[in-house]
């Protein structure tokens, strides 16, 4: 059999994170079963459907590197599939008017869903449906609804599996009796588990917490500066696990082990810690030249090209967001930074040792890290005081800041004349 998967968001808002997980667990098993994923955007909702919410559809998938093989398909685009498949229930006695609207004559027997995940489920008619279980596919304005074209696509996209959040299985009753109906059978359902927040709740973008809201959205991922290697690795871990101790994986890895039986049962919990540590990780391992362009995106821009990739080599193991660089190298580039005063407060400097140093320092034949540090720590001896009473000071006049590279490499990357020039400016 030729694996055919899909990925069917609607336009209509900011791509959940959920969603972004169950596209991504499509797209790798495709991947992994050599078939083809489909990507079908399900714009039936004209009054909520934007232009703009379909761009961050394709862009975040763009940007994740799930590439579609197929479409996007369009559902507004397929209305006269959608009526001559309605007729075709009509016609054979599955689907009668009413009131305008025309509507699926439900089977009276349980359904069991022969889920790949959840196991067998069997879905009985409950006692509010006993008396009436069939339900409305084309409404009275002639529009379809959700369960029809759902079924209707995936019978004619020949749709081999169903990879969907848990959410949906309450829907998968409807679906397979539909398909039944235009008699064929339906796809394989895999119902993947709910991703939660740390403290259980629901991931939700109209969550009442402003900072829970923006967790559920794809958006907030791209403008904090993470690297979508990094997010794709850590959703591959939400409900899915290699059965090992890693935590880093190779995309080509996880291809090559992923499978459907291997997702696990009980939901995921989203933890943005760990994910702000992974994504460092992920920082820490590019090269130059790659964080040197994806750190231009958040404002990084210098003319000397090798100092500015200098600069951000400096910065590897010291930032977890890209959005952090303006703020932790922002000195690097400008001689208008600021001191920060609760440092000089805390840290009292010694004018006369940073003269001594600043000294010292101009009669350097060699300015690079090992000679810093060595005459640092030379004339602290000299002068009977820690090296910590010089180091804070230092780094203080020359950044503005009391934390950051390590000193020494700070001071060779930035050059003689700037770190003498700041050394002689600096009024604590």
């Amino acid at each position: 059999m030729n694996v055919r998967v899909r990925f069917a968001p609607s336009p209509t808002g900011a791509l959940h994170i959920g969603s972004v997980r169950t596209a991504l667990f499509n797209w790798l098993y495709a991947r992994h079963t050599g078939g083809a994923f489909v990507l079908r955007i399900e714009d039936t909702d004209v009054a909520r459907n934007t232009e703009q919410s379909l761009n961050t559809i394709l862009d975040g998938l763009k940007w994740l590197g799930l590439d579609w093989d197929e479409g996007p398909y369009f559902q507004s685009k397929r209305a006269e599939i959608y009526r001559q498949r309605a007729q075709q229930l009509r016609d054979v006695g599955h689907a009668y008017e009413r009131d305008g609207a025309l509507r699926f004559r439900m089977t009276r027997e349980p359904v069991v869903i022969n889920d790949l995940i959840a196991g067998p489920v069997t879905r009985a008619l409950g006692d509010r449906e006993v008396s009436d279980p069939d339900f409305v596919i084309v409404r009275s304005d002639g529009t379809p609804v959700f369960h029809f074209v759902n079924v209707v696509d995936d019978l004619e996209m020949k749709i081999t599996h169903v990879i969907r959040g848990e959410d949906h299985l309450s829907n998968t009753a409807k679906h397979i009796a539909l398909f039944r109906a235009f008699g064929v059978e339906s796809p394989a359902y895999a119902h993947i588990p709910m991703i939660l927040n740390v403290d259980g709740s629901k991931m939700s973008k109209s969550d009442p917490d402003p900072a829970k809201a923006r967790l559920a959205s794809l958006t907030a991922y791209v403008e904090d500066g993470y690297l979508p290697e990094a997010v794709r690795n850590y959703l591959c871990l939400l409900g899915w696990s290699p059965k090992d101790d890693r935590q880093i994986l190779p995309i080509a890895e996880v291809i090559q082990k992923f499978d459907l039986p291997q997702i696990l049962r009980h939901n995921a919990k989203f933890d943005v810690t760990k994910l702000e540590w992974m994504n460092g990780q992920y920082i820490n391992a590019l090269t130059s030249d790659e964080l040197d362009w994806r750190a231009a995106t958040f404002g990084i821009k210098c003319a000397d090209a090798p100092y500015r990739r200098a600069v951000l080599n400096l910065l590897k193991g010291k930032i977890s967001l890209l959005k952090q660089l303006p703020e932790r190298c922002g000195y690097f580039f400008t001689e208008d930074f600021l001191i920060d005063p609760a440092a000089v407060a805390k840290s009292p400097v010694d004018p006369v040792m940073l003269t001594k140093l600043t000294d010292r320092y101009a009669t350097l034949p060699v300015w690079d890290a090992a000679t810093l540090e060595s005459n640092l720590k030379a004339l602290a001896g000299e002068l009977g005081v820690k090296t910590g009473q010089l180091i804070h000071p230092c780094r203080l006049a020359v950044s503005g800041q009391t934390v950051g590279p390590s000193l020494y490499h700070m001071l060779e990357v930035l050059g003689r004349d700037r770190v003498l020039s700041r050394l002689r400016k600096f009024k604590p």
